[in-house]
């Protein structure tokens, strides 16, 4: 897959706080958050932000690190290319004290960025509401975001922070006690819905964190856990983007399906559409 020109995206910069970031948007209709994974912006990132622009909501991408539209396949690139492009983007999020790695009960800095950028957007793009997918460092972004009221569909796409390095931190989520706490109460009174999607055989996202999802919001965590055998064949790398470097877009492809899931999601909090049940793995 050769590079993305961001053809058919709008650019801006977003500023909170004293941050200013760009970000690049697609489409009409209420706003959906979409923090990539490491190492940015990719193509097939930006074809999952399609997706989302062509189900009715605009399609919201802040650049956190990486070059927006820079393909990281190694079938196309080389792994020497690949390699230097993950450096640079890992890079990114080592020097900032934006990004928390290894710390338990703690959020990320950059949430805060997140949660104002959502309310601008939500000013911007009505609706009931903000939806935001987080991926992979990025995925409990969502979660954390949705702290605030206007966030109504949060999806957190194998969430992988902290690093499961030890036993107790495979147990947990990158978002501190009192920040669940509020999640959890915004479950009950509200029906706040949380979507979780991993592979079965991921070790950055293992089956403890959504175990302890299910502990903290109960029904209110939907979590959609597939096969490895379901992962694209085609990629060189092992099972893990769900939504993006593994897709399968094709019809009746179980990573296909989680897609639609997550489209539905939005279409169903976002858009008003009657609700579907949810594919659960």
């Amino acid at each position: 897959m050769a590079d993305h020109d961001l053809t058919g995206f709008t650019q801006s910069t977003f500023t909170h706080d004293g941050a200013g970031r760009r970000v690049l948007r697609r489409g009409t209709g209420p706003a959906v958050i979409i923090m990539a994974e490491i190492p940015g912006i990719t193509p097939k990132v930006i074809e999952f932000a399609e997706h989302v622009a062509a189900a009715g909501c605009t399609a919201v991408l802040p650049v956190l690190f990486g070059t927006p539209g820079r393909d990281a396949d190694p079938t196309s690139r080389g792994w020497p290319g690949v390699g230097r492009t993950m450096a640079s983007a890992l890079w990114q999020v080592c020097v900032s004290r934006e990004f928390t790695l290894l710390a338990t009960g703690r959020s990320s800095g950059v949430v805060r960025w997140l949660r104002a950028l959502a309310a601008a957007e939500h000013e911007r793009c009505g609706g009931p509401g903000v939806g935001a997918v987080g991926m992979c460092l990025t995925g409990g972004f969502a979660l954390a975001m949705a702290t605030d009221e206007r966030l109504v569909a949060p999806v957190l796409s194998q969430p992988s922070l902290p690093l499961a390095c030890t036993k107790s931190r495979a147990g947990t989520i990158d978002i501190t006690p009192g920040e669940l706490a509020v999640v959890r109460r915004r479950c009950e009174r509200e029906g706040l819905q949380v979507l979780g999607l991993r592979f079965r055989g991921d070790r950055l996202v293992p089956g403890d964190r959504f175990a302890y999802l299910r502990r903290e919001l109960g029904d209110a965590f939907v979590a959609v856990e597939l096969d490895d055998s379901a992962a694209n064949p085609a990629s060189a790398l092992p099972p893990h983007s769900v939504l993006t470097e593994h897709l399968v877009d094709e019809p009746g492809q179980p990573t296909r399906q989680a897609l639609d899931t997550v489209l539905d999601l939005f279409r169903t909090r976002l858009l008003g559409e009657e609700e579907r049940p949810a594919t659960t793995g």
